[in-house]
């Protein structure tokens, strides 16, 4: 749900991070004397040949009233497991950045962070900040595999080498809208089914014709979704399209169903389908505005249930419909990720705490909860609600993002939710098309000024993405100064990488 805070404005043009070689020193995760061999699961291993241990969880998100109790609670369990305690160490996200980096520079000791494709991952996995993880995976968390599956560990390779895991939660993107739902039952709005691009023309028109006050569409996230629903996005526009049979890249502004896909945005524009802030406002806007009455539809990612998680949210009731099925790409895959800081003392314990996190219902559940009949009581065996005077406001321990940590499956859901969610995630991973170049990531490095110069580019025609520019012109003129930055010297090295990663694969 994080998502929307760090995407660039422009999937079209994709985010980019520097790869560089990782040496052997840095990456190499050897146990510490306080592990001892584990012959199974974590679970399996008990406390008495282990040395006690403190792992450090660093993720973002506020630190709640109860952190501490959670805490020591967790540490019991875990000390009854494999003989270690835990801290629990949430920064706000307005902090991140700054006091992550400093903890990365200073060489702080600290065992797991959170990171993800669209939040450092590559850029830290080249320095050297998380250890490799595949011998530690096949010697303590065994576990892990079978319930990620291959395709998610592949996805989350740098290089052919895994550096984090990734949470087993949605494997893919889903396209579409959230509209109000006061509006769509006014109108008897049909929400089933993959909807073209006339019914949505149809559908803007009517709350324009019929809603005076209420803005149609907010925010230019439709370009976002559209590209990223079509296209694999390397870096700078070189793309390989979707449900292409060969790895072979395309530059999508010399795409004529880009250029016909911003000629009509340019139209939706001239319409006044558009908010007056089209360009800056973001999800949080495009709620508010809905919630208010003056909003009508919001361009987002979609998963299962993911109208129910933002009217709960938001305060206010919208229902989602689809305009291209599930797609996953390599960032997909590694959309939320827990690393091994190659300071920890102890990676082995940490890998036993992972293989917990994916395989222990009870663990997951305090660090996603909190604890029975305090921060929650059970309806049945997966479904829970507050306890009796306890709401939204009220709670001590509201759950500090479960779609960061281990197995979302083994999460408990609320009783406002649909009890099939994680059927339907199910279903949904099952669906959603993988990319031909799923676990491809590039290495920008020996393109590094150019790609400096590509991005200043790019930053002068953010204003394709609003519709609000004559397509033609402003995708000639922007051609014509990306050449000029280097840009065929970044698709003769993103062709070198694709194929070199290709005969790796085979």
């Amino acid at each position: 749900m994080k998502k929307t805070f760090k995407i660039t404005a422009a999937l079209l043009i994709g985010s980019t991070f520097t790869l560089s070689a990782c040496s052997k020193e840095t990456n190499k995760a050897e146990p510490s004397t306080s592990a001892a061999p584990i012959a199974s699961t974590a679970a399996d291993s008990g406390s008495k040949t282990l040395a006690p241990y403190k792992i450090t969880l660093v993720y973002p998100a506020s630190a709640p009233k109860d952190l501490a109790l959670v805490q020591a609670e967790m540490s019991k369990y875990l000390t009854e497991k494999i003989n270690a305690t835990i801290e629990l160490k949430p920064i706000e996200w307005g902090s991140w950045d700054d006091k992550t980096n400093l903890m990365k520079i200073s060489n702080e000791p600290f065992d797991l962070m959170f990171t993800a494709s669209w939040y450092y991952y590559p850029r830290d996995a080249a320095k050297g900040q998380y250890l490799e993880l595949d011998d530690l995976m096949s010697k303590y968390g065994k576990d892990i595999p079978g319930v990620l599956g291959p395709d998610f560990i592949k996805g989350s390779r740098i290089g052919g080498k895994l550096f984090a895991l990734p949470t087993n939660k949605e494997f893919g993107q889903g396209f579409g809208f959230l509209l109000n739902k006061k509006l769509v039952d006014k109108y008897n709005m049909d929400t089933k089914g993959i909807k073209s691009m006339d019914e949505l023309e149809a559908m803007f028109k009517n709350i324009k014709d019929n809603e005076p006050g209420v803005t149609p569409i907010i925010s230019s996230k439709f370009s976002n979704i559209w590209n990223a629903a079509n296209y694999d996005g390397l870096v700078a526009g070189l793309a390989i399209p979707r449900g292409s049979k060969e790895l072979k890249v395309v530059d999508t502004l010399e795409d004529p169903n880009v250029l016909n896909f911003y000629k009509r945005m340019n139209q939706w524009y001239k319409n006044g389908w558009f908010d007056k802030d089209v360009l800056t406002s973001d999800s949080d806007q495009a709620m508010n505005m809905i919630k208010a009455g003056k909003g009508f539809a919001v361009a987002q990612s979609l998963k299962p249930g993911k109208d129910k998680e933002m009217s709960l949210t938001s305060g206010t009731e919208v229902v989602q419909i689809e305009t291209a099925a599930p797609f996953t790409t390599t960032g997909d895959a590694q959309g939320a990720m827990l690393g091994i800081s190659r300071t920890s003392k102890d990676p082995a314990r940490v890998m036993m705490f992972l293989n917990m996190l994916y395989t222990d219902a009870k663990l997951v559940n305090m660090l996603d909860w909190g604890l029975e009949n305090k921060h929650y009581v059970k309806k049945s065996d997966t479904i829970i609600d507050y306890p009796a005077g306890m709401t939204a406001d009220t709670e001590t321990y509201p759950n500090p993002g479960g779609w960061m940590f281990g197995n979302q499956f083994n999460s408990y859901l609320f009783a406002n939710e649909d009890p099939n969610k994680w059927k339907l995630f199910k279903e949904f991973n099952a669906r959603s098309e993988r990319s031909i170049a799923l676990g491809f990531t590039f290495n920008q490095e020996p393109v590094k000024s150019e790609m400096a110069s590509i991005t200043n580019v790019e930053n002068e025609f953010k204003s394709l993405y609003t519709g609000a520019v004559d397509a033609e012109k402003t995708i000639a003129k922007w051609k014509e100064k990306r050449a000029a930055a280097g840009y065929a010297r970044v698709k003769e090295e993103v062709e070198k990488q694709l194929k070199e990663w290709s005969a790796s694969q085979k």
